[in-house]
């Protein structure tokens, strides 16, 4: 709203502007966006589809390595998950491409993604990975006596060592992938036409030297 006042001077008229700021709307800000929103179901079924690829490939990887007189080789089911994180992230990071609980905590605990969304988040990440796990199983023929007793088939890491080593194991490739994650998706220096690449790779080299 403007005031304008009109003040008498030995050389004339002079006018004197006096504005004043609008008052402050006392709205109060937005709550958090719904759960059950059509954006973040889009995100919820991109994880699950996402993480679900993810696993059935990588592991698909090994099963096929260990029933066919190890053919694949070890590089060979790094380049299968650095292939399709990076395949998935260029796919599918439009959307969201965290695949993995502990991305998702991480960019939680750095601000870049809500907290509210973190139980939802990891829900369908367990959800998408036990799938396919189930489809491996039938897929490959594996029942409990291969998984246990012959060992002969693992659709994960392979027991070897001491608990503590493969903690510490554990602990440095995970955290050597959530530094990375961190960098490339959070600094504005980046060129994010390489993310997808770049996270590959690290999980490729995460693979070589952890098996």
């Amino acid at each position: 709203m403007e005031d304008i006042s009109v003040s008498k001077s030995n050389n004339g008229n002079v006018v004197v502007l006096n504005i004043q700021a609008p008052p402050v709307s006392k709205t109060p800000l937005p709550s958090s966006p719904p759960l059950l929103s059509v954006h973040f179901l889009q995100k919820l079924i991109a994880e699950l589809v996402g993480t679900y690829y993810l696993i059935f490939a990588g592991c698909a990887a090994i099963a096929v390595n260990a029933q066919h007189n190890h053919v694949v080789t070890l590089v060979g089911i790094a380049v299968v998950w650095g292939l399709v994180v990076m395949i998935l992230v260029y796919t599918l990071g439009h959307i969201s491409a965290h695949f993995n609980p502990a991305v998702t905590i991480a960019l939680a605990s750095c601000k870049r993604f809500p907290l509210y969304q973190l139980p939802a988040y990891i829900t369908v990440q367990v959800i998408g990975s036990t799938l396919a796990s189930a489809t491996l199983r039938l897929l490959f023929d594996l029942n409990n006596d291969v998984c246990s007793k012959k060992h002969d088939v693992f659709l994960g890491s392979s027991p070897s060592g001491t608990d503590l080593q493969g903690f510490v194991m554990e602990f440095i490739i995970t955290g050597f992938l959530m530094i990375v994650i961190c960098a490339v998706t959070t600094s504005k220096r980046t060129t994010k036409e390489l993310e997808g690449l770049i996270i590959g790779a690290t999980v490729t080299l995460n693979v070589i030297f952890a098996g």
